[in-house]
């Protein structure tokens, strides 16, 4: 006679027990709670219980159901709440908040904008992505709806006012797309007095809360101090304001020397005339140029950029901080590294009289600018002399100077270079950049136009050259060969609409613009950019050119 199996007792319980804890997370989806906030919502006070608790929160966040945002913090994953609910009927799109509260999100389709009211935000802010929820259309009215879920946060930190009462404190936020103070508890001020400018980061929003909760992450100083502003902008636009320690440690690992092995796998060119060309107040050079006479009667000319591979290995924490970063950023008195300063500044930098490792595209131009021969590849180089540009410009010019004789045979090939480029259907775009004089604190005292001369066409159009020689080599599929895969940038025709807007633009100014065909619309652009030159519209007819034309595109297909 079999044994009777006997049942498992509590797995009901449990699963009510679950059941119970998920519909607290549910019910407030944007706030944390612990363990014991969460046994406290249960009336449970035994160790047994809160044990329980505890157990079944592992398994939520095990299961991804919960996020743990800070250590014991629990609260409902977004990612996992929207698997649960009917979107079908809703609209993606991204919130272009007032500072009055109300909103406006714009469809991934290109449909029209929807308004929502104050109300109906779901405490979504400005330029996160969310799903909507249309009302039904009244007559003549623009749609409306209700924020239903938000896909993706655009930014958790803001800059702002510190205001501190008694008992807690508000940052005030700086931009005028945030319509909501965040509250600051007391213990998370970071040290940051009343009326200082400082960062503050949102940690959770209880959906019955009109403010969101948040802490202080960096205290700038006080507000109108140039140093402090200026920390303000990057802080503003997520740009982070130092360096993670184990990115500044791993930096600092990276030996000055260059290995004696690496030499010899490189293309030496140590004993070839090299400078590098930059603006006067520029703290990193990142290419070069180099240039031989060789015994054909060409010319060998080396465009050379600073080989940060070498250094930069894939995946590790400097790797993950570049592309983090994705770019440095350039403000009106400073730069601000995509990598730390030993690399940035320092041994990346082609600075002249040192060896550095570079990643070379080398060409043979004879006498009329034609390449004759290329080469690409690794190399160590050693500048000659860091020049700037009005030295370079001073030096075409003049006919006199050092390394004249150099300089004035590169700047014969770039200009040949340039002239067949235009031959080719080269549109000779050159907008005006401004640039400000500052003073010896770096604030800004006054504006200038940052004229386009000789010497910055010069690196231009060597730029230009390797840029489309490398492309053309990387994209030349060999036979029984599968493509390279590879990042072009691509320009598509400018729309006939465009264009036609455009003619009648420029028809109402006095000037026209030949739109026949393809071939000639480059050389109808030219004639007009030299008919334009130094007026009172150029500036204006070259801005607009440019939004007529087709914008880049980054694609494996060129």
């Amino acid at each position: 006679m079999t044994k009777k199996r006997k049942k498992k007792r509590g797995g009901g319980a449990k699963n009510m027990f679950r059941n119970n804890i998920l519909s607290i997370f549910t019910a407030d989806p944007f706030r944390l709670y612990n363990y014991k906030q969460v046994s406290a919502k249960l009336i449970i006070k035994d160790k047994a219980g809160r044990d329980l608790v505890g157990t079944i929160l592992a398994e939520l966040l095990k299961e991804e159901v919960l996020e743990e945002v800070r250590p014991g913090k629990f609260r409902l994953n977004a990612a996992w709440a929207r698997e649960q609910q009917d979107y079908s009927n809703t609209i993606t799109g991204t919130v272009d908040m007032k500072n009055t509260g109300k909103a406006y999100v714009i469809p991934e389709d290109d449909s029209d904008d929807i308004f929502i009211a104050p109300n109906n935000t779901y405490h979504a802010l400005h330029r996160d992505i969310v799903k909507v929820r249309l009302f039904p259309k009244r007559k003549d009215k623009k749609p409306e709806g209700r924020i239903v879920v938000i896909e993706k946060r655009a930014k958790e930190q803001y800059v702002g006012i510190v205001e501190i009462s008694k008992k807690f404190a508000f940052l005030v936020p700086d931009s005028r797309n945030m319509p909501i103070d965040i509250f600051i508890p007391l213990d998370k001020i970071k040290g940051a007095r009343n009326g200082q400018k400082a960062v503050a980061r949102i940690t959770e929003w209880p959906e019955q809360s009109k403010n969101p909760f948040g802490e202080i992450t960096d205290v700038l100083g006080n507000p109108g101090e140039h140093n402090v502003e200026m920390q303000s902008i990057l802080a503003e636009h997520d740009f982070p304001l130092a360096f993670p320690a184990k990115v500044e440690k791993e930096a600092e690992k990276i030996p000055w020397k260059i290995p004696e092995e690496e030499y010899k796998k490189r293309r030496d060119f140590r004993n070839i005339w090299t400078i590098t060309i930059d603006p006067e107040d520029a703290k990193d050079f990142d290419d070069a140029l180099s240039l031989k006479k060789l015994k054909s009667g060409n010319w060998e000319v080396g465009v050379h950029i600073a080989d940060v591979s070498y250094y930069v290995k894939p995946g590790t924490p400097l790797d993950d901080e570049g592309y983090r970063r994705a770019t440095s950023v350039y403000l009106v008195d400073r730069v601000i590294p995509m990598l730390p300063e030993k690399l940035s500044n320092n041994v990346c930098s082609l600075k002249a009289n040192e060896d550095k490792l570079c990643f070379s595209a080398v060409f043979e131009l004879d006498e009329n600018a034609k390449v004759v021969r290329q080469w690409f590849g690794r190399t160590v180089i050693n500048s000659d002399r860091r020049f700037n540009y009005d030295e370079v410009q001073e030096i075409i010019e003049n006919g006199k100077g050092e390394f004249a004789e150099e300089i004035g045979v590169l700047h014969r090939l770039a200009s040949g270079l340039r002239d067949e480029r235009f031959k080719n259907g080269s549109i000779n775009f050159a907008s005006q950049e401004v640039k400000f004089k500052l003073d010896e604190d770096g604030t800004p005292i006054g504006v200038y136009i940052k004229e386009q001369k000789d010497s910055n066409m010069l690196i231009e159009d060597f730029m230009l050259l390797a840029n489309k020689k490398v492309a053309e080599f990387i994209g030349k599929k060999k036979a029984r060969e599968k493509p390279k895969t590879f990042i072009y940038r691509i320009h598509d025709t400018p729309s006939p609409e465009k264009l036609n807007t455009f003619v009648q633009f420029l028809g109402k100014l006095g000037y026209t613009l030949k739109i026949n065909s393809q071939e000639s619309l480059a050389k109808s652009f030219n004639d007009l950019f030299k008919q334009i030159a130094g007026k009172g519209e150029e500036n204006m007819i070259e801005t607009i050119a440019i939004r007529t034309m087709a914008k880049a595109e980054y694609s494996t297909e060129n």
